[in-house]
């Protein structure tokens, strides 16, 4: 995460760079492996507050050290691939997620979880940049959009490159709207918007374009920002009341394949 990368940074580098690098070479002359699928995140871009959003043919970068490991392990894909991976055979892409929501995240300093943790508790949520811009989406629509790469690099019908999967562009918003509307779903729950520009660097606009996704492999998002946020809470407040986590997930992955 960004904030712990800056507390952290050798176990950041350690984890993601040379975490990717061990799978990696753990497929080099693996029988049987035909397809990869390298998920990484939409801050390997290097970061110009653009209002546009990323494509795949951005600088890649980093200003922290969360965003420059993730950077540098989509120069270890490349690197693999180009040198060891496809002379075996092996198709190998890398996926570029935007800020996904979900239930079963307990990470820190992560939007939705840092929200039901306080709420829960009757507690005030402390928020620090309340206008920064995130494409944000559910969790189950990037991870539909890996196994239609997966997929079509099965087939041959999918270049062994990197893909962003990231929401529909009206569905990028401020982490205000996206608590603001958590709120309409819960009900009672109190938060403190600041506008904390102190302490380690954290962007504040980064959009994603999905473009190349939609037209090459078929990919749209199905769950809008309203829906998502709506499943996420839900998600929470069951497993609060004591469903069984798995049936939970399994429930969300259910009602998601049986969307239109």
């Amino acid at each position: 995460l960004v904030r712990a990368s800056y507390r952290e940074p050798v176990d950041t580098f350690a984890t993601n760079v040379q975490g990717s690098v061990h799978v990696l070479d753990a497929l080099r002359g693996l029988e049987g492996v035909q397809v990869a699928v390298m998920i990484t995140t939409d801050k390997v871009y290097r970061n110009r507050e653009w209002e546009r959003p990323y494509t795949e043919d951005d600088t890649l970068g980093g200003a922290d050290p969360y965003s420059a490991s993730k950077a540098a392990c989509e120069i270890v894909i490349d690197a693999y691939r180009d040198s060891f991976l496809r002379a075996q055979g092996v198709r190998l892409a890398s996926a570029r997620a935007g800020n996904v929501i979900g239930g079963g995240d307990w990470s820190e300093d992560r939007l939705i979880p840092d929200a039901v943790r306080a709420w829960q508790q009757g507690q005030v949520l402390e928020i620090r940049r309340p206008e920064s811009v995130r494409p944000w989406q559910h969790v189950l629509d990037p991870l539909a959009g890996y196994l239609l790469l997966a997929e079509a690099m099965w087939h041959r019908t999918a270049a062994e490159e990197a893909y962003n999967f990231g929401p529909l562009q009206d569905d990028a918003a401020s982490v205000r709207a996206v608590i603001e509307q958590a709120r309409e779903v819960v009900g009672d729950a109190k938060v403190h918007y600041h506008q904390q520009l102190q302490g380690p660097h954290e962007a504040g606009l980064l959009l994603l374009e999905s473009a190349k996704a939609r037209s090459r492999l078929g990919y749209r998002s199905r769950l809008g920002l309203t829906e998502g946020v709506r499943r996420t809470l839900r998600w929470y407040r069951a497993q609060t009341d004591g469903a069984d986590a798995r049936m939970l997930c399994e429930q969300d992955i259910q009602e998601y394949a049986a969307l239109p």
